[in-house]
């Protein structure tokens, strides 16, 4: 009896060893199609949960100085009194004068990056160095430096999610892509924006001069949203309100121009 029983433990402690070894295992085999969003990992964010009518516009600016200030006269004009702009070391250190009258104006500044290019291409070093180029200069414009970045061209991966939150980053992305930088047409412009809207929603949109409609449909999209029962919100408060909503993204190599529904100019 006594070497029955112990027989029988023997197996339960075998199975048991066999059956950590096969979870270790498949973690491992699994290791790169985690999400990038759980808990304790950084996240991009794309929108928060809410039942409240609150949405954030976004404008991303990497070149030219036409369109960002007939943007900023709406917005006021409109009584819009947040928004968040993202703008390129680049563009900030060519138009100091136009980023005054964003601050001035109240709305909230992050960054764009440095060089306008893919991040999931560069080595970690690259990487860091881009980000911390970027806050080196539009700190020195702004007085202030930023904490939102919206990576170039919107792409990243696991990796870069890490650098930007050991640096001090949240990233932003969007839900809703009003598709302003393809200029689809002022019409399609507004009943993209208006019908994918949702408490919580980060739009997004472009005051560069490659976008040479969002200025002819911003007005529109303000008098509808509103009449939806919207009210708008910096970024930053967008993310005070509620605990933020990630999407999980598995590495992958960067997308070629034109394939992958990313906004090239932003």
């Amino acid at each position: 009896m006594f070497y029955v029983l112990n027989g029988r433990k023997l197996k339960r402690y075998l199975l048991a060893i066999a059956g950590l070894l096969l979870v270790a295992g498949v973690i491992y085999n699994e290791k790169d199609h985690i999400t990038v969003f759980a808990p304790q990992m950084p996240a991009a964010v794309y929108s928060v949960p809410t039942d409240e009518k609150i949405v954030a516009l976004t404008f991303d600016i990497s070149w030219g100085d036409k369109r960002a200030e007939p943007i900023i006269e709406i917005l006021k004009e409109k009584g819009v009194k947040e928004a968040t702009f993202f703008l390129s070391s680049p563009w900030v250190q060519s138009h100091p004068e136009i980023v005054k009258k964003i601050m001035d104006a109240g709305f909230e500044i992050g960054s764009h990056g440095h060089k306008h290019d893919f991040y999931t291409k560069m080595s970690d070093d690259e990487i860091r160095g881009q980000i911390r180029t970027a806050e080196s200069i539009i700190a020195s414009v702004t007085g202030k430096r930023p904490t939102l970045i919206r990576l170039p061209n919107g792409d990243f991966d696991k990796r870069v999610l890490q650098i930007a939150s050991e640096l001090g980053y949240t990233v932003i992305q969007w839900d809703t892509d009003s598709l302003d930088w393809m200029n689809i047409g002022t019409e399609k412009i507004i009943r993209r924006v208006v019908s994918r809207a949702h408490p919580g929603d980060i739009i997004l949109m472009h005051a560069s001069d490659s976008s040479k409609q969002t200025h002819e449909a911003l007005p529109a999209i303000i008098d509808q949203l509103r009449e939806k029962g919207y009210t708008f919100v910096s970024v930053s408060r967008l993310l005070s309100r509620t605990e933020v909503r990630g999407k999980s993204v598995q590495d992958r190599p960067s997308a070629a121009p034109g394939g992958s529904g990313l906004p090239m100019e932003m």
